[in-house]
């Protein structure tokens, strides 16, 4: 179909004319549909909206304005802009963010913060009263993370040794804290 037969059914459509509606839907369905689709990519949803451009086009064909553009450029622009719209009309609204609000912090709070730097200063307490190279194992075990031989051999102990510090510091360590 030629554009200006194209032209001549949206003005005769803008007078209400169901017969060049009807052709004008035979000519163009196809093609604005695969607009619709492309831009919603749900063929139900593109299917919905095709039926709404053409209600657009039925009530706004008094609006094409005849220009050098094509009037087809017109139609897929109806089409295109309507199927946007609807993309745009199936986001949340910014109220859901509200929402965010009622989200737990997973991060410790305050108070639970001034007991843990409390627990802290109370182990690093009790850990000072420990010798010194037995708090150096302790820390290196819990805190470091290092292997019982990794220690041993660090400060020049037998394995057995090392793992007898460790139990007999924690032992002190839970005597001190319990105080």
């Amino acid at each position: 179909m030629a554009p200006q037969d194209v032209t001549k059914l949206i003005v005769r459509i803008s007078m209400k004319d169901r017969a060049a509606f009807d052709a004008l839907y035979r000519q163009t369905s196809a093609k604005l549909f695969g607009v619709c689709l492309r831009v919603l990519n749900d063929r139900a949803e593109a299917e919905e909206a095709l039926q709404e451009v053409y209600i657009k086009i039925w009530t706004k064909a008094d609006r094409f304005a005849v220009s050098d553009l094509s009037p087809m450029s017109w139609l897929v622009a109806v089409a295109r802009n309507h199927a946007i719209d609807r993309i745009r009309a199936r986001k949340q609204p910014a109220s859901v963010i509200d929402a965010a609000l009622d989200v737990a912090d997973p991060a410790p709070g305050p108070e639970a913060k001034a007991i843990a730097g409390d627990e802290s200063r109370r182990i690093h307490d009790c850990l000072d009263e420990l010798e010194q190279d037995r708090a150096a194992a302790v820390r290196g075990a819990y805190l470091k993370g290092e292997s019982y031989a990794e220690l041993a051999e660090r400060h020049g102990v037998p394995l057995n040794t090392m793992r007898t510090w460790l139990r007999r510091s924690l032992m002190k360590l839970r005597e001190c804290l319990e105080r």
